[in-house]
């Protein structure tokens, strides 16, 4: 049968037959120490990474919160690393140990690293380069920037097949997405036109009935988005 030599103990320790030590209530105490590591690195990776794209050195909330305000990594997201950051610094001052960090936590909040970086290295689209101004300058309210802040953001977790007073969240999301990009490339007939408003109209009814704060703010951005592509065609006053 396998053994292992326990420096601690200076004792083999028969593989099969090892059993962590029970908690009071008769539970297995896990530990997951290379999960912890894994997350504790990927944040010190992800600190260096938001530095050298903000420009700037400051505690790692700062720079996610940085990140959030300039539209690189969505709320969602910010909110996911912000957990691994205080694991990590209750970690540090040994407010919690390697037992509190299950796998599934683990990679989860390394899968959230690896989605922030990827967005933080994405190059420039070129309709983010078209639509900034001379010296760098780009309007808040511009399509193309809200546009490209809308494919960045991940669609709320857990919402895929979920409707509000028979509005389905998923197609309603897809809809504006499509007639986004067809005002972006050319502008929308009368058929595109009324179906944005309709979109519109479902967005108002749905966003006030939303109670999560991600996909809240979510579908919230998205209104905006579809108000700006809907603006060139609000009927003038006569």
């Amino acid at each position: 049968m396998p053994t292992s030599f326990c420096p601690a103990t200076r004792r083999c320790t028969s593989w099969a037959r090892w059993k962590p030590p029970a908690s009071s209530s008769g539970t297995p105490n896990y530990r997951y120490e290379f999960a912890t590591v894994a997350v504790t690195h990927s944040l010190f990776a992800l600190e260096h990474v938001l530095a050298e794209r903000l420009g700037t050195n400051e505690p790692l909330h700062r720079l996610i919160e940085r990140a959030t305000d300039a539209g690189l990594i969505p709320a969602g997201l910010a909110a996911e690393l912000d957990r691994g950051r205080l694991l990590r610094e209750k970690l540090t001052q040994g407010a919690e140990s390697s037992a509190a960090l299950r796998p599934l936590q683990a990679i989860a909040m390394v899968r959230a690293v690896f989605d922030a970086v990827s967005l933080l290295l994405r190059p420039a689209s070129g309709t983010e380069a078209a639509a900034t101004g001379v010296g760098g300058a780009q309007p808040d309210g511009s399509l193309a920037r809200l546009w490209e802040d809308h494919v960045r953001a991940l669609f709320p977790d857990g919402f895929r097949g979920v409707d509000f007073d028979g509005v389905d969240l998923v197609l309603l999301d897809a809809d504006v997405a499509g007639l986004v990009r067809r005002e972006l490339k050319g502008g929308l007939d009368d058929s595109g036109i009324a179906c944005l408003w309709g979109c519109i109209a479902d967005l108002d009814k749905i966003v006030p009935l939303i109670n999560e704060e991600y996909c809240a703010s979510y579908f919230a951005r998205l209104r905006t988005m579809a108000q700006v592509a809907a603006a060139p065609y609000v009927p003038t006053a006569i």
